[in-house]
């Protein structure tokens, strides 16, 4: 058996994971089994700066807040504002406070210099505005929405003033009321002004997908793709507040799959755009059914990679990242008869993995899946190893 396993060893570089693949993939999904880990944020680094370098990929897409992201891209595209503002204003989860981040979006803007457009690198966050705690109000995606419309068609193909918006709107803190997540009651997302809101909010995504040739006419590609953004997200936002009022017993699993969905629909935009590199958590990107619990509450939903996998076929490929250890957060040496384990007796301190190889290597051992003693880090689980293209393997994670 080991060296079954030794034979599924890869140098830790991207040429190696392309090597892997039947195709290169519009969207390559590297995830990551824990988050605030730098060390995991700079191997990504080097794996997108070889990409770019090597394989022709230009944008990164990563779990944070789509609309946020555009600052970002702003200004790794057109030097729009300060890498500090971006990395305050830019960034959900927490993410601008990473010096992993920060060096990546100060390469992008370093690179970007003096190429053309068609050249230049691209960011896009493709998270929704959520947050664990609540999600935003859909006024900025839907104002901006209405605005861009207001702005080329004629007035009497709208289908409401933006005053009348606002009045349904109504306050943002009804919106982002932090009770609502635990207390459906709290959530206006059933109320009256919001089923208006959502019907007029299909509206405008319909009138935008209509004049899609006027609107690519008369504005720039960028300015289009953004306003479908905006639309994406506001009847996104829309039908997760709709969730987050509801008292089934499935509200939670609507919820999660509601997020995914929005994920989903961001990469298969940013996909017809460009070779993208994703980078999130492995629940979010891996081929089969996510699954978690929550106070208590087992969940399970498709995940963004699933859906897109679907989709896209031998267009999306999937690497996982493991862990040996994070001994900061009290993950120790992991057993020997699990996945990392095995992975752990290994030389390399970083190697890629040829997943569906060693799958077959692993066949009838009884590989046992790790428990891990913080909450924050999800082992591999090994049933799903020969769904995986690869896996990015890494030693021991120091502390950032």
């Amino acid at each position: 058996m080991a060296t079954g396993i030794r034979d599924t060893v890869h140098a830790a570089e991207a040429a190696a994971v392309m090597r892997l693949l039947p195709a290169r993939p519009r969207l390559l999904a590297l995830g990551e089994p824990t988050h605030g880990e730098d060390a995991l944020l700079d191997l990504r680094n080097e794996f997108f700066r070889q990409l770019v370098e090597q394989q022709g990929y230009r944008t990164i897409a990563i779990e944070s807040d789509c609309m946020k992201g555009l600052a970002v891209d702003d200004y790794v595209t057109s030097g729009t504002g300060t890498l500090d503002e971006v990395m305050e204003h830019g960034f959900s989860h927490g993410w601008g406070t990473s010096a992993a981040n920060r060096e990546l979006v100060r390469w992008m803007r370093a690179r970007n210099d003096d190429r053309p457009a068609s050249e230049r690198l691209r960011f896009a966050g493709f998270d929704g505005p959520l947050e664990i705690t609540g999600a935003a109000s859909p006024r900025q995606a839907l104002i901006a929405l209405h605005g861009y419309l207001a702005a080329q068609v004629d007035a009497d193909l709208l289908p409401c003033t933006v005053e009348t918006l606002d009045h349904l709107l109504g306050t943002d803190d009804r919106w982002t009321d932090p009770a609502a997540m635990t207390n459906p009651a709290q959530s206006v997302g059933q109320s009256a002004e919001a089923g208006q809101v959502r019907l007029l909010a299909d509206d405008l995504v319909a009138l935008l997908d209509a004049q899609t040739p006027h609107l690519l006419k008369a504005t720039s590609r960028d300015d289009w793709e953004r306003a479908c953004l905006h639309g994406r997200t506001a009847t996104g936002l829309l039908r997760y507040h709709y969730w987050m009022a509801d008292n089934s017993p499935a509200r939670m699993t609507r919820l999660v799959s509601v997020r995914d969905q929005m994920m989903a629909h961001n990469l298969l935009a940013v996909a017809a755009r460009d070779r993208v590199l994703v980078h999130a958590h492995n629940a979010h990107l891996q081929r089969e059914k996510s699954t978690m619990r929550m106070g208590g509450t087992p969940l399970e939903w498709w995940s963004a990679g699933a859906l897109v996998s679907a989709q896209l076929g031998q267009g999306y490929a999937f690497v996982a990242t493991a862990v040996g250890t994070i001994q900061h957060r009290g993950v120790g040496t992991p057993p020997p008869n699990t996945v990392e384990g095995l992975l752990y007796a290994l030389p390399e301190d970083r190697c890629v993995i040829d997943a569906p190889r060693l799958a077959a290597a692993l066949d009838d051992t009884g590989t046992a899946l790790r428990v891990s003693p913080w909450f924050g880090y999800s082992p591999l689980d090994p049933a799903h190893l020969g769904h995986n293209d690869g896996i990015v393997f890494v030693k021991d994670v120091p502390q950032s």
